[in-house]
């Protein structure tokens, strides 16, 4: 199949060709007139030349709005596109298909997958795109606009099925990773519209979310985890205090201390330090030998 290109055309400025229409119009009417008053025949056909040239300029008149393209079509070939905002004049013969350019977006409903370690879970999206070549545009594809639709959220679910929702160190994972995350559902949408004339303005994930059915597992999983990463950190902050502690006793000689007492200090201070609840100190008048 013959690749298709867009093709710029200019046209004639549509203003003296609208003068050129209607004046062909007036001269019509006026000519018929002067043929009725005259009973001449010739003038009445001449007048109807006249009115067929009239309406054939005025049929070539076609406004172009800002951020609209006109695609120009003669007996089903591509000619060229109209892009200059404006009224412009182009052969009347010409078809004409209007063609948005203007930024557009899409947002995808959410969808159920399974994510990469098999979790269902639910993900939708938003596209933003723009038409670059609308030839390409229109007869690449019957509705380029559906294309994008079908395209964004095939690439939606291939994104979701090959990240986990969270993932484990420092793998890419769907709810950590969101920049990168939209970086390649946008390449790999951009992958399959390239062809057909649209660019991939920006594209990005808008929803999250496991799967209602396995929702409640998986919040008690993530407040284990917090609860698990969050007691590691305590107890690495409280050994780092107790060895500061007998540090600053021995080098300072405020007291000397055996190893039973060193161990007694540091389990009291672990428990002073890892405590969830405040702590009430005993004071030991006596001594821990018998």
């Amino acid at each position: 199949m013959k690749a298709i290109r867009e093709v710029d055309r200019s046209g004639i400025s549509g203003g003296l060709m609208l003068l050129v229409g209607l004046g062909g119009l007036v001269g019509a009417g006026g000519i018929v007139i002067d043929g009725a008053r005259t009973n001449a025949p010739e003038e009445v056909v001449g007048a109807v030349l006249v009115f067929i040239a009239a309406v054939l300029v005025l049929a070539g008149l076609v406004i172009v709005n800002p951020n609209e393209a006109v695609v120009l079509q003669l007996f089903g070939e591509y000619v060229g596109t109209l892009k200059e905002a404006g009224l412009r004049w182009v052969n009347p013969f010409y078809g004409k298909r209007r063609v948005s350019v203007r930024i557009a977006s899409w947002g995808s409903p959410n969808l159920k997958v399974n994510d990469k370690d098999g979790n269902p879970i639910e993900v939708g999206s938003i596209v933003v795109y723009k038409v670059r070549d609308t030839a390409q545009a229109i007869f690449q594809v019957d509705d380029y606009a559906a294309f994008v639709r079908l395209q964004a959220e095939a690439s939606l679910r291939n994104l979701a099925s090959r990240h986990p929702y969270d993932g484990h160190d420092d793998e890419l994972s769907l709810r950590r990773n969101t920049a990168e995350m939209a970086n390649e559902l946008k390449i790999e949408i951009q992958s399959h519209l390239g062809s057909v004339g649209v660019d991939v303005v920006d594209a990005k994930i808008s929803h999250l979310a496991y799967a209602p059915e396995i929702a409640h597992a998986m919040l008690q999983r993530q407040q284990a985890q917090a609860v698990i990463a969050a007691r590691t950190k305590i107890v690495e902050g409280a050994v780092t205090m107790v060895q500061m502690a007998l540090q600053h006793l021995s080098e300072q000689k405020i007291v000397l201390l055996d190893e039973e007492r060193k161990a007694q200090m540091v389990s009291n201070l672990l428990v002073v330090l890892c405590s969830e609840r405040s702590v009430t100190p005993v004071i030991n008048s006596g001594t821990i030998y018998p």
